[in-house]
């Protein structure tokens, strides 16, 4: 496929840019439209209504690979973010849930890549069978979502072993994940300095998952509040106090251009379902597409879903050649989760009556993408690494600025 505004299947079409794939992205981009168009749409609104975890969904995935598409071998098929970031956009066009899970299982999945030992990897990521086990990622807490180093969260030593007690909140996974990586302060009031990660099998005595969130969207996905009063030994330390904070920035960094793809998912299936409408839809004696109120604004989805696009497959091909995407990663989470919201907006007022009751399908996006706002950093946070790069830059420049005047 060439870069540009071509059509292809399954996507909104010329007016919409597309990214340039290699052959294995095209290749796995196709798997997931396919298991999209046959099971996670059609599934899709009864999900969200009985806010219920698909397990056939989740089999699905393991059977065709995309569970552990991302992780390296012999873990995973060592995909690239980009294809990656092609997968979740298809499916999250058919089910936003699915796709959210399909981010889930990497993000738990790649800081025990990232710093675990072999035998860590062995028994927290394998089944005896070689399946893949699910691995959640247990950060944020109550007081402690934007600003994680206030977590209260601790690991102490006692008998040899770590005691960790705490509660973590909003956990995606948790409670049907098989373990934990568990961030804990082991040095109250040192902030990040003093946490560290801990791997945790979910199913050992003092871990509990008490409750699980009633959903606004992405009801699909399980978020539940885990409750820990338990012992893990020393060969279930991660990342040592001062590496753990890094482990945590680094596996976001990741997670934000996936919901930045994600975001793209779900503006393309309102964008869609909104042209459509638009063209077929009759006031006045003519399309509503063609009233400059609903043209426009159509218009300017498709704009803005184009750039959305450029920044998140540019930001996955800038990870995928190995620089740092710390700042196009926020750009593009916060530009795409933005943009998602406008879409779906316009797609519930081009329905107009029939996009605000259910069953609608831009009913269902438009509370479906309001998470994209906030897990894996809040837009404010985006816009705060943002503007942290830009004073670095500033900073930087003003040395040179002075030997320039001299």
């Amino acid at each position: 496929m060439q870069e540009g505004w071509e059509i292809s299947s399954g996507t909104a079409g010329a007016t919409v840019w597309e990214p340039a794939l290699d052959e294995a992205a095209r290749h796995w981009q196709s798997v997931a439209r396919r298991l999209t168009a046959e099971a996670f749409a059609p599934r899709a609104a009864e999900i969200d209504a009985a806010q219920r975890y698909p397990l056939e969904n989740v089999a699905l995935l393991s059977e065709a690979g995309i569970d552990r598409l991302f992780l390296p071998a012999p873990y995973g098929r060592g995909g690239s973010l980009s294809a990656l970031c092609a997968v979740i956009e298809a499916i999250a066009e058919g089910c936003a849930s699915t796709s959210g899970i399909v981010a889930t299982l990497q993000l738990g999945a790649n800081p025990l890549i990232e710093a675990g030992s072999e035998p860590q990897k062995q028994a927290f990521l394998l089944h005896e069978d070689g399946r893949l086990k699910s691995v959640a990622f247990a950060l944020s807490e109550r007081e402690a979502g934007s600003d994680p180093a206030a977590m209260t969260t601790t690991a102490s030593r006692e008998g040899g072993a770590w005691r960790l007690r705490g509660e973590k909140c909003w956990i995606g996974g948790g409670g049907v994940s098989d373990s934990y990586v568990v961030f804990a302060q082991t040095r109250p009031g040192s902030g990040h300095r003093g946490v560290a990660a801990f791997l945790v099998d979910a199913g050992q005595e003092g871990v509990t998952a008490p409750e699980r969130e009633d959903k606004m969207g992405m009801r699909g996905t399980v978020n539940a509040r885990l409750v820990f009063d338990t012992r893990v030994p020393d060969d279930a330390v991660l990342a040592e106090p001062g590496d753990a904070f890094r482990l945590a920035l680094s596996a976001l960094k990741v997670g934000r251009i996936s919901v930045a793809a994600q975001s793209c998912g779900i503006a393309l299936a309102a964008y869609r379902a909104a042209a459509a409408h638009a063209a077929a839809r009759r006031t006045f004696g003519r399309p509503i597409i063609d009233h400059q109120g609903v043209g426009f604004r159509l218009a300017d989805v498709s704009a803005r879903l184009s750039a959305g696009r450029m920044m998140t497959y540019a930001a996955a091909a800038a990870y995928d050649a190995g620089r740092d995407v710390t700042l196009p990663g926020a750009q593009a989470k916060v530009f795409c989760s933005e943009m998602a919201h406008e879409a779906v907006d316009v797609g519930v007022q081009v329905f107009g009556g029939a996009g605000f009751v259910k069953p609608s399908l831009v009913e269902r996006l438009y509370r479906d993408q309001r998470a994209t706002e906030i897990y894996e950093g809040t837009s404010e946070i985006q816009r705060l690494v943002i503007a942290r790069a830009i004073k670095a830059e500033q900073e930087a420049r003003q040395p040179l600025a002075a030997v320039a005047a001299k």
